[in-house]
């Protein structure tokens, strides 16, 4: 249920100051947890929509800008709506509120979906309708006889027109539409075009502002050291040589471990590297190779039941022969452009924060809880981000500024160091996933038992763990058998979301071994996929262009050395297909170009939804092929860019993204780009060279 309401100008003061009277709306976006438990009525409405008497529409956004074009999305479907004039709408960043606007957590690509589309359609629609009464009461004609267009209200038999501006006043005395009328895609006039995005321009000329770009009076810059063990504490430290560093006004022991603090950021590091620090490792010594080992003795048992259909077991036993294969994945680290920072000024009566953030509200009660103010007390300043991935759902770096400051009696940035942020990630699970497939008499596959063992998010040590199953328990394809289940795996090493989840890892397992069932049984990999999707009229729709438009079959020959190899991926309510095409020069993968077809639903921004695919999978192709975190004696071994493989320039492939039309309500477009291309190039190697690479990255054997 959505809920729109008029707000009293009095009450719209409470949040913002502005000139001029004018329509204000408020319409309340539920979460779908929050639509589900019913509880959506007791949130205050949010976000805010304010039409002015000089005809500027107001948007505040209640979500955070991470490159995933929301800034622009978001407003496109309530200006639709609305017949707003594109060029009058003006978007404002929302600060956190503790209830005002729902629950703020930018994450799982769920800023359009989940409610929102409806919600901001209906918030558009309200406004226009009161527009219209209020001029058809001034002219004294039938509400049916007017239309709307351009932030205009026109009526075309008497060839009157009035701006929204003019209106604005008299609409906001018209009862709110409980029930507004919603446009048709074929009256849709914004929506599914390339409208300039809202913040392109100050982007490019590099006028947008990070969280890291903040400034404020007399502000001190800061960095932290944390143990470099997880788990590990400070026992002893020396600040005498950090303190000789010219620039570095104090050194801090903090919750998280130590900080310095200096007139800016390049001292606060001078001095952190000439800290004399002791810790205590307490007991956690933690390799790579024993997990390893971990991870094998948990595959040989039985694990938590997560999906049982059909009797697997029965069919594996009756089977006219059996393929088995186990899957890897290593933990990840986010490696966001910009590090971990955040900005803090505490006072004696008020605590302000600047973050960039995926958790605004997170961040006010971290303020709440280190200061013991009131959360109303705590304001929080959300900055564009420096890429999120989920990694600035957490919020310990907040957590130091706001300590840091309340230590200090002045606002302090604080940013890590790329060793810092390494090294304390929020990592994407370690993953190993075992796969039987029954064959029987005529080829058929009849049965698939999948085992997956990996660290859990939440660090929850029994049961299923819902994201480590994700993509595989709720697969495209159907087989006539399906048994999965799980066995998490808890260490002191934090796990975290990381983009798409689940099916980032996943996905590879699956769509690797249904390529591989297919070279068994002597079937083509797309022909197999087609049989198993079994009137999946949407899936096949994704999967087919893409192998149109990529190629695939006898009738367009590749270049010799070239292999080519597909992958499908069902992920937040979008369909993804990629196909690839690799060579492999000397031992070394190169990916030469790739073919994407995404059905994600009504599409927003055509623009945004292909900027989103591309950098989709280049993120997946950088995992794919370079990126790895391991572990030696209970710490992290990689630090920089020079031993965390990221995806260079010149390693990037030739993309190409065709959208499957669809007025379904939009999926997602920021995640589901990413599962399919490792699997993708998998499969493309070994058509091409007969090696299946089962593990990541996809490492040629020497």
């Amino acid at each position: 249920m959505t809920d729109i309401k008029q707000l009293a100008r009095r009450d719209f003061l409470r949040l913002t100051v502005v000139a001029g009277g004018g329509l204000v709306l408020g319409v309340n976006l539920p979460s779908k947890k929050e639509t589900d438990a019913g509880t959506a009525e007791s949130l205050e409405p949010n976000p805010w929509l304010r039409i002015a008497t000089d005809g500027t529409v107001t948007i505040w956004m209640a979500r955070a800008e991470m490159g995933q074009g929301v800034r622009t999305a978001l407003p496109m479907i309530v200006a639709d709506e609305l017949d707003a004039d594109w060029a009058r709408v003006q978007i404002v960043q929302a600060g956190a509120h503790p209830t005002r606007y729902g629950r703020q957590m930018t994450v799982g690509s769920t800023s359009v979906r989940q409610g929102a589309w409806t919600a901001l359609r209906q918030a558009g629609a309200a406004a226009r309708e009161m527009l219209v009464g209020a001029a058809a009461v001034k002219w004294g004609v039938p509400v049916a006889s007017c239309e709307t267009r351009d932030g205009r209200v026109l009526h075309p038999a008497s060839g009157q027109s009035l701006s929204y501006g003019e209106l604005a006043t008299a609409a906001a005395a018209q009862p709110v539409p409980t029930s507004p009328r919603l446009k048709t895609p074929d009256q849709f006039r914004l929506i599914g075009t390339r409208v300039p995005q809202v913040d392109m321009a100050a982007k490019v000329t590099g006028a947008v502002g990070y969280g890291m770009d903040t400034r404020r009076d007399k502000m001190l810059f800061a960095t932290v050291v944390r143990s470099p063990v997880f788990g590990g504490t400070l026992t002893r430290f020396d600040a005498t040589a950090a303190k000789a560093v010219p620039g570095v006004r104090d050194v801090v022991r903090i919750s998280s471990g130590i900080s310095v603090v200096a007139d800016h950021t390049w001292a606060a590091i001078q001095g952190a590297k000439a800290l004399q620090l002791e810790w205590n490792n307490n007991g956690f010594a933690l390799s790579s190779a024993e997990l390893d080992a971990e991870f094998e003795v948990r595959m040989a048992r039985d694990g938590a039941v997560a999906k049982d259909e059909g009797g697997a077991a029965a069919a594996l036993g009756a089977a006219s022969r059996t393929v088995t294969s186990t899957y890897d994945a290593p933990f990840l680290a986010h490696a966001t452009m910009e590090p971990m920072n955040c900005t803090a000024h505490v006072q004696a009566n008020s605590c302000e924060i600047w973050v960039p953030t995926q958790n605004p509200q997170g961040a006010q009660q971290v303020g709440a809880r280190i200061t013991g103010l009131p959360v109303e007390k705590v304001t929080v300043h959300l900055t564009n981000l420096g890429c999120g991935w989920g990694r600035r759902g957490a919020t310990e770096y907040v957590d130091d500024a706001v300590e840091v400051s309340k230590l200090v009696g002045a606002p302090v940035q604080v940013v890590w160091t790329r060793e810092e942020d390494m090294r304390h990630d929020n990592y994407r699970p370690r993953a190993r996933c075992r796969f039987e497939a029954a064959i029987n008499g005529n080829g058929a596959v009849s049965a698939l038992r999948a085992r997956v063992v990996a660290t859990p998010i939440g660090g929850r040590d029994s049961g299923v763990d819902r994201n480590g199953v994700d993509g595989i328990v709720n697969m495209l394809y159907r087989f006539p058998a399906l048994y999965v289940d799980n066995h998490p795996v808890v260490t002191k090493v934090p796990i975290g979301y990381w983009r798409s989840v689940g099916p980032s890892h996943n996905a590879f397992f699956l769509e690797s071994f249904i390529d591989e069932l297919a070279h068994t049984v002597g079937k083509d990999p797309l022909e197999l996929r087609r049989e198993l999707l079994v009137d999946n009229a949407r899936a096949l729709r994704v999967l087919d262009l893409a192998a149109e438009r990529a190629g695939w079959g006898a009738g367009s020959p590749l270049p010799k050395g070239v292999g080519r190899g597909i992958a499908l991926v069902e992920d937040k309510d979008s369909i993804v297909a990629q196909v690839a095409e690799v060579s492999v020069e000397s031992g070394k993968i190169h990916v030469r170009r790739v073919v994407c077809a995404v059905d994600c639903g009504q599409v927003i921004h055509p623009g945004i939804v292909e900027a989103q695919m591309s950098g989709a999978l280049t993120a997946g192709l950088s995992a794919a092929l370079g990126e790895e975190i391991t572990l030696e004696k209970g710490r992290v071994k990689q630090g920089n860019f020079n031993d965390y493989a990221l995806l260079r320039m010149g390693q990037a492939p030739r993309v190409e993204v065709h959208l499957v039309e669809s007025h379904d309500e939009p999926g997602s477009a920021g995640e589901p780009g990413l599962p399919p291309i490792a699997p993708a190039v998998g499969n493309a190697i070994f058509a091409l060279t007969g090696i299946r690479l089962r593990s990541l990255p996809l490492r040629m054997p020497a």
